[in-house]
């Protein structure tokens, strides 16, 4: 096995004291211009890295930041948004040579556990807060803990005591950033569009129900219908972990209703496309007697026959977005609200006319 570097080889190597590479190594005053360069290409050479441990005991930055997941760990390989997401986020931070720490867990509970942890740990600078959640703990907590922190959507009312300073990484009480989507236009373009073909019996086949967006796309779908004179025995919502075996199983129970809906709309493309192989195997032609929409675009979605009609939004480049924001406020910049670019709506081939000569 190789063995790492230490400041003692780079000592030798470049021919002065220990002391002086430490010197060189932490931008510290003690040693000449030509002498920090001679040490720092020696480092270079032989590949030698700081010890993020020790930077944290002395009170430095980790170089990493945090992201735990509270999700059902069977839904994270069949669905693609995270994969962008983690992609998105992932460019901006190895520019800037930033670590990425990521952890599922079971459960909200679990995630605050964690945060405690790297905090106890100094084991991250920051952290990036997914599925924002209706009186959602966490954003007080990471106050608190003074762990500076972005959460990707909108987060909900925090709960539990203010934010107060606190021991925490040297910074006090942290307020916590935010970048977030309109789930609520996005959802106002998908039954537009339906209601514009015709359908008046849609149901929305819609994700975890603590979600803070789901909440909001729930709200949206029912606005927008009361606005058009449709209640909830025409218009409604039938919440799912977002997986394909939960949205093919609610799929078969909404079509096999006395007065089945004539479109459905999927919080996103996995269930989606189970969706439509439900409705194939049902004889039921998509789009001729039933209209489909997905949430999140992707492959899926453009192979699938008929290619199914989706909301197209750049999730990359959300966690791009994201990630920058959490760069900034490390840097000293102030928190605040980003937003993203709304999602289109791009129609294709399993959205149509609703079928004729049906209930209203």
């Amino acid at each position: 096995m190789a063995r790492r570097p230490t400041i003692k080889d780079i000592a030798r190597r470049a021919g002065v004291s220990e002391s002086a590479v430490s010197f060189a190594l932490n931008d510290r005053p003690g040693v000449s211009r030509d002498t920090r360069a001679r040490i720092r290409r020696v480092a270079e050479e032989l590949g030698w890295q700081a010890n993020s441990a020790a930077r944290a005991l002395s009170g430095e930055r980790s170089g990493a930041v945090g992201l735990v997941l509270a999700r059902p760990a069977h839904t994270l390989g069949v669905e693609s948004f995270f994969l962008q997401l983690v992609s998105g986020i992932q460019e901006v931070l190895s520019a800037a040579r930033t670590a990425l720490l990521f952890q599922v867990v079971e459960d909200v509970d679990a995630e605050c556990a964690v945060y405690h942890r790297w905090w106890a740990e100094r084991r991250v600078d920051g952290v990036l807060v997914v599925d924002p959640r209706t009186g959602d703990p966490r954003p007080a907590l990471l106050a608190e803990l003074g762990l500076p922190a972005v959460t990707i959507g909108e987060p909900g009312p925090p709960t539990g005591p203010s934010p107060v300073p606190g021991p925490s990484n040297g910074t006090g009480a942290s307020p916590v950033s935010a970048v977030r989507a309109d789930d609520a236009g996005a959802m106002a373009q998908v039954l537009e569009h339906l209601h514009g073909l015709g359908h008046r019996r849609i149901v929305h086949i819609a994700g975890l129900p603590g979600l803070a967006h789901t909440v909001r796309r729930m709200e949206s779908l029912r606005a927008e219908a009361e606005r058009r004179g449709l209640g909830p025995d025409h218009v409604r919502s039938v919440v799912t972990d977002y997986s394909d075996a939960e949205g093919a199983a609610a799929t078969r129970r909404v079509l096999a209703e006395p007065r089945p809906p004539t479109a459905l709309v999927y919080d996103n493309d996995v269930m989606a496309v189970a969706g439509s192989a439900v409705a194939a195997e049902l004889g039921i032609p998509v789009p001729h007697r039933l209209s489909i929409v997905a949430w999140d675009d992707s492959a899926l979605c453009r192979v699938t026959h008929p290619r199914l009609t989706a909301l197209v939004r750049d999730t990359a480049g959300f966690g791009r977005l994201a990630a920058e924001e959490l760069l900034s406020v490390l840097a000293g910049g102030p928190a605040g609200v980003r937003e993203s670019e709304r999602p289109r709506l791009e129609p294709r081939e399993s959205t149509a006319q609703a079928p004729a000569h049906t209930d209203s």
